[in-house]
C-alpha cells in the first residue's frame, strides 16, 4: 500500500541522494584530515604532539584550525553544482585550494603581528596571543569560504 502511494522513481531519487551524501561526506572528511596535516606541517613544532602533551595554546590553535577547515569544506560543498561527479571534483579542487590558502594566510599572522607562534604553541599556560591566532584562522576561513562561493 505504501509503495503504491509513492511517486514513480521515488526510490531511485532516494538512492541517488544517499549516494551523494556518502560521497560528499567521504570527500569532506578526507579534506578535514588533510587540512589537519597541513596545519600541523605549517605550524612551528609538532602540533599533534603538543596537543597530546596538554599544551592549551596548541589545543586552541588545532581546534580553530579544524573548525576553519570544516567551514571551508562546508562552503565548498554548498557551492558545488552540476552533476554529482562534477560537484565532487569541484569540492575536492576548491577544498584543496582553500586549505592551501588558509595555510598561507595563517603563516602571515606571525609575520604581520610578530607573534612567535612556536613559543605560543609550546607554552604550558594560556597566553593571550593565541586568541589572535585563533581569530585569524576563523577570519581567513570566512574570507576563503565566501570567495569560493
Amino acid at each position: 500500500m505504501l509503495a503504491a502511494a509513492l511517486e514513480p522513481g521515488y526510490w531511485s531519487t532516494v538512492g541517488q541522494g544517499v549516494s551523494a551524501i556518502a560521497l560528499y561526506t567521504i570527500v569532506g572528511v578526507a579534506l578535514v584530515v588533510l587540512g589537519f596535516f597541513v596545519i600541523d606541517w605549517t605550524t612551528p613544532g609538532p602540533l599533534r604532539t603538543l596537543v597530546m602533551a596538554g599544551r592549551p595554546n596548541a589545543a586552541a590553535i588545532a581546534a580553530a584550525g579544524v573548525v576553519s577547515i570544516a567551514l571551508i569544506v562546508v562552503l565548498t560543498i554548498y557551492s558545488s553544482s552540476g552533476d554529482l561527479i562534477q560537484g565532487l571534483l569541484g569540492t575536492l579542487v576548491f577544498g584543496v585550494l582553500g586549505l592551501l590558502g588558509q595555510a598561507l594566510c595563517v603563516r602571515l599572522i606571525g609575520l604581520v603581528t610578530g607573534i612567535d607562534i612556536g613559543r605560543v604553541l609550546a607554552a604550558e599556560r594560556f597566553v593571550p596571543e593565541v586568541l589572535v591566532v585563533v581569530a585569524a584562522y576563523v577570519a581567513f576561513a570566512l574570507i576563503i569560504g565566501v570567495a569560493i562561493l
